[in-house]
């Protein structure tokens, strides 16, 4: 159910809003993924946040797609040394 609920956002760059562990997060989904162990983790930027982060499925609870939310990935473009 998670999985689906993030692809959709991510399809759509939906913001989407969670608890993870007692805190709230406003993210801008980028990626699912696993790790080497096994554990599935999505990776994103958090709201008022440069970086991206990682955060692990088993911690999110209560995930909500923000309708009417679009977002711009930021990625970064590295300039070609000649």
């Amino acid at each position: 159910m998670k999985t689906e609920i993030f692809s959709l956002a991510i399809y759509n760059r939906n913001k989407v809003s969670f608890l993870y562990g007692l805190n709230e997060v406003l993210l801008d989904p980028y990626y699912i993924s696993r790790e080497k162990n096994g554990k599935k983790v999505i990776y994103g930027r958090a709201f008022n946040s440069s970086e991206v982060k990682k955060f692990e499925y088993k911690k999110i609870a209560n995930i909500k797609i923000i309708k009417g939310t679009k977002f711009s990935p930021i990625i970064p473009i590295l300039s070609k040394v000649v």
